[in-house]
């Protein structure tokens, strides 16, 4: 029974899954060493190297913070975007979000701490790594597709809130998650039905087209048999 609902979910229990494994791993000895080098993102790192480690990164929880919070939320808001949302546009919003605010990251640290949205150059060596913006970005896309207008609000408000009382690259990374999410799910909502229209237009012209095509070989080679009959 627990297995059946487990597999209901398969996104979620396959993140909650890898959070857990990276937590564990990285409290090994050397494999801190090992999740540093296959999923942790930093500023400094080159552009390609931090591209390629973000997919991973999103399952790499924080050192310093219990990791069962984490899971919980994963799980749980993972399994309600999976209902909502569905598993390719649940992945979209995780990703996206996440490169969202590694990007952000990176152009922080290049414009430096005199602008508004700049960093210190030693924020370039913090670990960007967690599940932390995937959330937030997927539950405002829950709350916009289920018009749960107050739930988008409030989340909207305690991530600004947060950014502002601790304006950290985690609180930042964090609006600009929420950022992206509306983006996101604005564009869905004005475009979401608007290629696969498209395409199932295409199809019934290619349907049309084909049976057409059959009844004029048909008839032609009905014409060629009467010919042929004296």
């Amino acid at each position: 029974m627990v297995r059946k609902k487990f597999a209901a979910f398969p996104l979620a229990t396959a993140a909650t899954f890898l959070i857990l494994l990276f937590s564990v791993v990285q409290h090994l000895p050397g494999g801190e060493r090992f999740v540093n080098h296959i999923g942790v993102v930093r500023a400094a790192l080159p552009l390609d190297l931090s591209l390629l480690r973000t997919p991973l990164s999103l399952y790499v929880p924080a050192l310093d913070l219990p990791v069962w919070g984490a899971l919980a939320q994963v799980f749980v808001v993972f399994a309600i975007a999976e209902v909502v949302l569905g598993r390719r546009m649940t992945l979209v919003v995780a990703y996206a979000c996440t490169l969202a605010g590694t990007l952000f990251a990176r152009v922080g640290v290049a414009i430096g701490p005199g602008h508004l949205f700049g960093f210190p150059k030693w924020v370039a060596y913090v670990r960007d790594t967690g599940p932390s913006a995937a959330v937030v970005a997927l539950a405002i896309c829950i709350a916009f597709r289920t018009r749960a207008w107050f739930t988008a609000s409030l989340v909207v408000v305690l991530m600004v809130g947060e950014a502002v009382v601790l304006p950290n690259l985690a609180g930042l990374e964090h609006v600009v998650a929420v950022i992206t999410a509306l983006l996101i799910a604005v564009s869905v909502e004005v475009f979401g039905d608007f290629w696969p229209r498209v395409l199932a237009g295409v199809g019934a012209a290619t349907s049309v087209a084909t049976v057409a095509s059959l009844e004029v070989a048909k008839e032609a080679r009905r014409r060629s048999a009467g010919a042929v009959i004296p």
